[in-house]
Formats: structure tokens, sequence, C-alpha cells
């Protein structure tokens, strides 16, 4: 069994939001012959993607050849739109979650959901979460790193935390409107160096805040192997000690205390770097995660893993177990 809990998926055709609405800032699909489309916003070409992105026939074959059992469905980040009118976002998110809904109704057994909602209003955020979980069955939703600039660790989005905890509902956390992307976009360096840094700041908000806390059985996995919050953890917890005047005001547990207690995906594209994972949160909170069907991504998900030394034990609970865990989906799900 193979399940990837990093996957996007954008409906095949979406409404002139710019129309409907009346400013800019939306994405919209102009449809290429040879079966591409082009992500346009505000009239310039935001990225080219393949029918896979949006086609569930494509997916399964895709996922056929790489040997995925389930995909863990999500929006682009682009999509959350956050920086647009609540009640606009709100309206977004219902129609991508309720594509998203047809696409698993369709292949149960071989995509699971999560949810957007629009987290710059904490009570139309919670609205859309409830009906994610309640309505449409989704175990769980996706948010960005930072809502508008503000940390997750904003009291404002507390509520949400809440919610998603008193719903069993999951949190998949994926870095998006990169901190300093205007000053570095030469190079890809905002995909590059942006993302893993957008990712640890999540992290470390999250920690700071003592959401974990106060929201123990909270489920959260961060995107593309925590960023670069592993890698600086002994920065972050020798900073706590030196400064707990800056770091320590809210939450007295230390930063390193908490590797181990969320999930993070394999996507490192490096086996030492895995086995560095492996080592610092052990083989029980890192789960296959491969950005599909995008350029970063691992082509081939799970293959890391696979061709590894990892032990059985290990690669199981990588491959599968641990997102099952995190979801918390019984592993008689696909039977």
């Amino acid at each position: 069994m193979v399940i990837d809990i990093h996957t996007h998926i954008l409906p095949k055709d979406l409404p002139d939001l710019e129309k409907k609405f009346g400013y800019g800032g939306w994405i919209r699909l102009d449809h290429n012959s040879n079966g591409t489309a082009n992500m346009i916003k505000d009239g310039e070409q935001f990225r080219v993607v393949k029918c896979n992105c949006w086609d569930p026939v494509a997916r399964l074959d895709d996922c056929q050849e790489s040997g995925v059992s389930l995909q863990v469905i999500s929006t682009i980040p682009v999509m959350f739109s956050y920086w647009a009118q609540p009640k606009h976002t709100y309206l977004l998110s219902r129609l991508l979650n309720d594509d998203i809904a047809n696409v698993v109704q369709n292949n149960p057994k071989r995509f699971v959901g999560l949810g957007t909602i629009p987290m710059q209003d904490e009570k139309l955020a919670v609205k859309e979460l409830e009906r994610c979980i309640q309505d449409l069955r989704f175990p769980g939703i996706q948010i960005g790193s930072n809502i508008n600039g503000k940390n997750l660790s904003s009291q404002k989005f507390f509520p949400i935390f809440e919610a998603a905890a008193d719903l069993g509902s999951c949190i998949f956390v994926h870095p998006w409107n990169i901190m300093g992307k205007n000053q570095m976009e030469k190079y890809w360096l905002p995909w590059l160096v942006g993302m893993p840094a957008e990712t640890s700041r999540a992290i470390c908000s999250m920690i700071f805040s003592g959401i974990f806390e106060k929201l123990p059985n909270l489920r959260v996995a961060f995107a593309h192997g925590g960023g670069a919050f592993p890698a600086t953890i002994g920065r972050i917890q020798h900073g706590y000690d030196s400064r707990p005047d800056l770091c320590a005001i809210e939450n007295n547990v230390d930063p390193t205390d908490y590797l181990g207690k969320f999930w993070i995906d394999s996507l490192v594209h490096d086996f030492d770097m895995l086995e560095f994972l492996l080592k610092k949160v052990g083989n029980k909170k890192i789960a296959l995660g491969s950005d599909y069907p995008f350029p970063l991504g691992e082509k081939m998900p799970g293959l890391l893993i696979k061709n590894s030394n990892l032990s059985k034990t290990t690669k199981e609970n990588l491959l599968y177990k641990n997102a099952l865990d995190w979801l918390a989906i019984k592993s008689n799900y696909f039977e």
C-alpha cells in the first residue's frame, strides 16, 4: 500500500471570477489544444499545467505507473486567495471543495480530499471547515504557512485550530505567499529558498505560541520535509535557551520536544536528508508526499523510500501507515 499525502488538483473549468466579483487577482484556466492549460492571473501566465492536474483518469494512470494506492488531493496554494474579500474566498473555497468531493465520490478508494477554507475570516473559515468534515466527509484541510503576512500564531486563527481539533480534522500546512519573494524572484529562489523558510516559519509560530500544548489532539502535517526547520532546530533551540525573553513568552516547552510530535512529508529529494529526518523525528511521523503533479515534486512518488536500505517496518510506516495515522483512516479503508 502506498499513500501520497501531498498532491494538488484543480477543477477543469473555473468561472471568470474577475468578472463575477469585479476585481483582479484571481486565477483562470485557458485550455490549449494539446491537452494543457494556462493558469492566468491578471492577464499574465502563472503556470502551465497538464491534464493530470484536473483529470482523475490521467491521475489514476500515473498512480498505476508509480504504484500509488491512494492520493490525498488538495487545491494548489495559489487558489487559497486569502487576499480577497472573505465572502468571495468563501464562495471559491466551496467551489474547489465541491470539485474535490466529486473526484473522491467517483473514486473513493483511490482519492481522499483535503478542503480549503477562507482563513482571513475565522467565522467563515470555521463554517466551511465544518462543511468539509461533516458534509463532504473530508478527513481534514490544507492551509497556508501565513495568512496575508500574519503568522499562524496569531490569536485570530486559534478558533480555527480549536474547531479543527474538536472536529477531528487533520491539517496540512503548505508554504505560500513567500516572504521576500519580490526581492529574490531570479533563479526560482522563492521556490528553492523561500518555501523551506516559510514552512519553518509556520512550525516555529505554532510551537512558540503554544498551539500544540493547548490542542494536544490536533494532527498537523507540514510540507517538504518540514522545510528548513529540522536542519535548523539546533539554532532554534539555542535561540530559545539564550533569549527566553524573546522566544519563551507564550510557551515554556523546548522546541526540540516537538520533534516527532507533528507529521512532515518525505519530499526532500535526498536520501541522506531522509535519514537525517528519521534520526530527528523517528519513523512514525514522516509520510510519503510527492507534490504531484509539479516539477519540484518526486517524479515517481515513493521511489526514494522504496529504493532505500531502510527496514521493512520503516518503509511501511513512511509509505502508508503514518499517513493513515495522520488522516485517522483505518487500514481496511481499501478493502
